[in-house]
C-alpha cells in the first residue's frame, strides 16, 4: 500500500538499541470480564520485548488501559496468562510487582500536599532508602528530565502543566524499575509542549532503555514514540508491527485509522 500523500508521515523510523527478543512481558490468551459479564479484552497475546517502547494504540473503549493495568495487578486478569519476566504475574507479591513497574499516567497524579521533591521520592521513602541516597536521587532524576534543582520544594499547583508531566515521569523512574506503563501521558499538554515532552522522552529511552508500554489514541504519537505499535479494537488485537509495517498495512482497519488521520492532518493544513 502507498502511503497517502497527506497521511500521517514516519518522521523517522524509530528503534530502540536496547531490545532484544528478550520477554519483558507477555500476554497469553488473556481476558478481562466485567462482574456485569461483559468482556472488555478477548485472548489477548502480545509479547513485550525488553527494552522497547510498545504502543498500544486504540480509540477510547478498544481496551488500551485495561491491558495496561493488568501488567501492574491494578485489575486482574479474568482468563489466560500475563507473564512479567517469565513469571507469571500472580506468582509475584503484588507490592513487590508494583515497585518493579514504574506507572506514568495523563493527569500524573501527584500528591498535593507533597512537594516535587517528596512525590519524587515516594517510593524510594517506602523502600526506607537513606536520606543522603533518595535526596540525591531526586537531584538526579529532576536534571535528567529537565528540570532545574530549585523546583523541589515547590508544590505541584506551583507548576505548568508539562512540569508536572516531568515530575510524574521522574516519580515513575525514582526506583529505577525496568518496566515503565504510561497512560496518554501527555495527552492533556498542550500541542507545544507535548511534542517537546514526546522527543525529550525518546532521547531520554536512549539513555535508560526502559521496557515501555505506552498508551496512547493518537496515531502520530505512536509512529513518533513507538519501536512497535499495537492496534486494539473492542479488546481485540488487530495488528501489531514497526510504525513502518503500521502504515504499509493492508488490514481494512488499519488503513481507516490512517486515512482518518490523515484526513485530520489535510484538515489543520488547511486552517
Amino acid at each position: 500500500m502507498s502511503q497517502p500523500r497527506d497521511g500521517p508521515r514516519l518522521l523517522f523510523e524509530h528503534s530502540s538499541t536496547f531490545m532484544t527478543d528478550i520477554s519483558a512481558v507477555e500476554f497469553r490468551n488473556v481476558s478481562y470480564r466485567l462482574l456485569d459479564g461483559r468482556d472488555i479484552l478477548h485472548d489477548l497475546n502480545i509479547d513485550v520485548r525488553r527494552g522497547e517502547i510498545l504502543v498500544l494504540l486504540g480509540r477510547s473503549g478498544s481496551g488500551k488501559t485495561t491491558a495496561l493495568k493488568l501488567v501492574n495487578r491494578l485489575l486482574e486478569a479474568s482468563g489466560g496468562n500475563l507473564l512479567i519476566e517469565g513469571r507469571d504475574s500472580r506468582e509475584w507479591d503484588i507490592i513487590q510487582l508494583r515497585r518493579h513497574i514504574g506507572y506514568a499516567i495523563q493527569d500524573v497524579g501527584l500528591f498535593p500536599h507533597y512537594t516535587v521533591a517528596r512525590n519524587i521520592a515516594l517510593v524510594p521513602s517506602i523502600e526506607k532508602w537513606p536520606a543522603a541516597r533518595s535526596d540525591s536521587r531526586v537531584q538526579e532524576l529532576l536534571q535528567l528530565v529537565g528540570l532545574k534543582e530549585d523546583i523541589g520544594p515547590r508544590y505541584p499547583h506551583q507548576l505548568s502543566g508539562g512540569q508536572r508531566q516531568r515530575v510524574g515521569v521522574a516519580r515513575a523512574l525514582a526506583a529505577d524499575p525496568p518496566i515503565l506503563l504510561m497512560d496518554e501521558p501527555f495527552g492533556a499538554l498542550d500541542p507545544l509542549t507535548r511534542s517537546d515532552l514526546q522527543r525529550e522522552f525518546l532521547s531520554l529511552q536512549k539513555q535508560l532503555g526502559k521496557t515501555v508500554l505506552f498508551v496512547t489514541h493518537d496515531l502520530h504519537e505512536a509512529l513518533l514514540l513507538g519501536s512497535r505499535i499495537a492496534l486494539l479494537e473492542d479488546g481485540r488485537l488487530v495488528s501489531i508491527g514497526s510504525p513502518k509495517e503500521f502504515l504499509q498495512s493492508q488490514n481494512a482497519l488499519v488503513q481507516k485509522y490512517v486515512q482518518a488521520f490523515g484526513a485530520a492532518d489535510q484538515v489543520r493544513g488547511g486552517m
